[in-house]
C-alpha cells in the first residue's frame, strides 16, 4: 500500500490526560459558577483550547466576557492543567506503547505527533517520549482544531512525505475526520472505533503492526 508514516493524536492515543484536563476546567468552571460535569468534558476532546473555552461558555449566565477576559480564563486552566501534568511520569506511558513506536521506526516507519495540544512536548518531555517521535505537529504550529486536518498535514509536511502515505491514529471521531479531509488513510482505536469511518480499527495499540507489515 506504500504506507510510510504514521501520525499520532497524543490524548487517549499515547497517553491519557483527560482526567487532567477535566480537574482544570471543573475548577476554573466552578469558580465561573458554570455547571461542568464529564458529559460536558467529553466534547472538548480534540478541541483547542479556546473552542473548549466557548463549549463551557454555553452555560454561562453572566455579563458578557471580553476576548481579554476569555484569554485569562483559559490561561488560568492551562496553568491549573500544566501543574497537574507535573505528577505524570514515564510510568503514564505503557510498554505496549513503546515498544510499538520502536518497533515501528524499526520498520522504517516515520513516526510524527499530531496533537491540538500546546502542551504537547511538555507531556512527551514528562514521560520520556520525546525521542520516539521524528517530528511534532502540535497547537503551536496550528491555527485550526481538528475536524481541520491543518495538524496532520503539518505532520506529514514535517516528516517529508504525501498525506496519502500516511496514517493517522486516534482515538476520537473529530480526529477520524480530519485525517479523512486531508487525504490520508485512518486508523481508530478507543472510542474512534464506534463511528466507523476509520480504514483500520484497532483493538490493542500494538495492532498496528499489522499495517506497516
Amino acid at each position: 500500500m506504500g504506507l510510510k508514516a504514521a501520525i499520532f493524536d497524543l490524548d487517549g492515543v499515547i497517553v491519557f490526560t483527560d482526567k487532567f484536563h477535566y480537574q482544570a476546567w471543573k475548577q476554573m468552571a466552578d469558580e465561573m459558577g458554570i455547571y461542568f460535569d464529564e458529559e460536558i468534558n467529553n466534547r472538548l476532546r480534540g478541541v483547542s483550547r479556546m473552542d473548549s473555552l466557548e463549549i463551557i461558555l454555553e452555560r454561562y449566565e453572566g455579563e458578557p466576557l471580553s476576548d481579554a477576559r476569555k484569554e485569562e480564563l483559559a490561561t488560568q486552566k492551562n496553568d491549573t492543567y500544566r501543574e497537574l501534568l507535573k505528577t505524570m511520569t514515564p510510568d503514564d506511558v505503557t510498554q505496549e506503547v513503546r515498544d510499538t513506536l520502536a518497533e515501528l521506526r524499526r520498520r522504517g516507519v516515520k513516526i510524527s505527533l499530531g496533537s491540538s495540544s500546546k502542551n504537547a512536548k511538555f507531556i512527551l518531555e514528562r514521560v520520556e517520549l520525546l525521542d520516539a517521535f521524528d517530528a511534532i505537529s502540535d497547537g503551536t504550529n496550528i491555527t485550526k482544531s481538528k475536524p481541520d486536518p491543518e495538524v496532520f498535514l503539518k505532520g506529514a509536511e514535517f516528516l517529508g512525505e504525501k498525506p496519502e502515505d500516511c496514517v493517522v491514529v486516534e482515538d476520537a471521531e473529530a480526529g477520524i475526520d480530519a485525517g479523512i479531509a486531508g487525504g490520508m488513510k485512518t486508523a481508530a482505536i478507543g472510542d474512534a472505533v464506534n463511528c466507523g469511518k476509520a480504514d483500520y480499527t484497532l483493538t490493542t495499540f500494538a495492532d498496528l503492526l499489522d499495517i506497516f507489515v
